[in-house]
Formats: structure tokens, C-alpha cells, sequence
């Protein structure tokens, strides 16, 4: 049996129950204030029709999925875990931003290679004083909107969580301190005399890269594919996705979209929980 998940920030009746009587639901549910539950449905496909247009999150579900039939939650960084792509925010201290921005969106649209991609961008930051990274972290890095609920309720449910990025570990490091995450993976900076070289230490941490830290966790887990959710939004998210029993494209581009299990498009991260029983 298939539930249907509608959330928004404004879920209006008449169109709750539009969409109830569009895919044959028995009744509705509410889950909290902005997040309800049509039991019992059909898949439609003139619900994502007027989801889009009101703005509203759907997905369908299986009945009876809890949030504890899973051991691990894996997620990206840049515009998921927190908002904004931090190699970018470096880059405008070092007032080349725009051209930065513009490989970094290409990479995420997957029509840069990312490796590639990264040490271009990389290499434009050569020179940049390393007190810039703390400077990001400070005054420019912001959670988005919902983590801190999703991971206090993976945490109080026992779920082990991993921040996989094609970022950098300055800023995962943190974020696994301050948020309290089991598990990181991230590129390192190369830093001599105190300023960025324009180089990388070590392995790049690409699309491939995030899928392997994944399955290294899963397996140091004794955790199956089916018992994973990944989260993420850009085309170097695909492959650890494709490694999850349901994956989650957050506010994310056309190609993620398109092969994950379920999309965010509207609601913070913490619409998340609301996917499961």
C-alpha cells in the first residue's frame, strides 16, 4: 500500500483535498502543522501537477516505512547540509566569486568533469590567507533551514549519519563538532606558511570518492543498502545516491531529480522525517 506525503510551508484544505480525491485516498491524515498523510492512494500523475503549482512537496510511500528501519543517513554539505557552496564564499574574499560560481554551478549541472572542475577552482584561491576559511565559517556558513531537527531526531533514534563533500574538510570538521555527526569525508586544502598553495592534499573526494566513503560506513556498520537514506542535490551526489534504499534530491538540479526516490523542493530538511511513520 502507497501513501501520499504532502508538505509546504501553506498546505491549503481545498487543495489537500484535491489531491485526496485524485489519487483515490481513503482518508488524511496530519503529520504536523505544515506535513499530511493521504492513506491508501494511487500514483496520479496530475498531483505533481498541482503540487508545482501550489508549491507544495509530495511523495509517495510506502505504509509502515519508519525512520528506524534505517541505520544511516548520509548527506552532502554545500547547499544541503548548510546553504551555501563554501568554495564560492572563499573565492569573494579573493574577489573572483562570479567566475568561480559559474564552474562550480557547471560541476553540480554535471556538465564539468568534477575533479577537473575543482582543482580549477582550487588553484584561483592560490595565495588566500587560511584565516579566509575561518572567516567563511564564521560570518558566511549558515545551517539550513530544518537540519538541526533532522539530526536530533536521527541522533535520539540511535541513526549514525555521514557528511560526505566534494568540499573541504575545514568546514566538515566543524560541522561534525558542532553538529554532532559520527562520520566525515572531504578534500584538504594545501596550506604552507599560512596561505592556501592552490594545490589539494591527497585523493580528490568526487562523485566516486563520496560513494566509497559511503560503503566503507555502511560496511564498518554491518548495514545493508536497503537500511540507508542519502541526501543531496548536486550531480556529484549521484553515484553515493544510487547507493541508497531511498534518496532524497534536496532543492536540487533537474538530474538529481530525476533518479532520486523522492524530491524536496520546498520544505527545510527536516521535511525529511516526514517521509517516514
Amino acid at each position: 500500500m502507497l501513501n501520499l506525503v504532502i508538505q509546504g510551508a501553506d498546505v491549503a484544505t481545498p487543495d489537500l483535498k484535491t489531491l485526496a480525491t485524485l489519487a483515490g485516498g481513503r482518508r488524511i491524515e496530519r503529520i504536523t502543522a505544515h506535513a499530511f498523510r493521504i492513506v491508501d492512494v494511487a500514483r496520479n500523475p496530475e498531483v505533481a501537477t498541482l503540487c508545482a503549482a501550489a508549491k507544495l512537496d509530495h511523495a509517495y510511500v510506502p505504509a509502515g516505512r519508519r525512520l528506524t528501519d534505517f541505520g544511516l543517513v548520509v548527506m552532502d554539505m554545500d547547499s544541503t547540509l548548510i546553504s551555501i557552496e563554501c568554495i564560492d564564499e572563499i573565492a569573494d574574499l579573493q574577489g573572483i566569486k562570479a567566475d568561480v560560481a559559474a564552474i562550480t554551478a557547471a560541476a553540480m549541472r554535471g556538465e564539468l568533469d568534477y575533479a577537473a572542475s575543482l582543482r580549477r577552482r582550487v588553484q584561483l584561491l592560490a595565495g588566500l590567507p587560511e584565516s579566509a576559511l575561518e572567516q567563511v565559517y564564521r560570518e558566511r556558513l549558515r545551517l539550513t533551514p530544518g537540519a538541526e531537527p533532522l539530526l536530533q531526531a536521527l541522533r535520539s533514534r540511535g541513526i549514525r549519519t555521514l557528511l560526505v563533500s566534494g568540499g573541504f574538510d575545514f568546514f566538515t570538521e566543524r560541522l561534525k563538532e558542532r553538529l554532532g555527526l559520527d562520520y566525515t569525508c572531504a578534500n584538504r586544502l594545501e596550506v604552507v606558511a599560512g596561505r592556501l598553495t592552490g594545490n589539494l592534499v591527497g585523493e580528490i573526494v568526487d562523485a566516486q570518492g563520496k560513494a566509497a566513503a559511503l560503503r566503507r560506513v555502511r560496511a564498518a556498520l554491518g548495514l545493508s543498502r536497503e537500511q540507508v537514506i542519502g541526501i543531496g542535490d548536486g550531480a556529484n551526489d549521484l553515484p553515493f545516491l544510487a547507493e541508497c534504499a531511498v534518496s532524497i534530491a534536496f532543492h536540487a538540479k533537474p538530474a538529481v531529480r530525476e533518479a532520486a526516490t523522492h524530491c524536496i523542493d520546498y520544505v527545510g530538511l527536516d521535511g525529511v522525517l516526514n517521509l517516514f511513520e
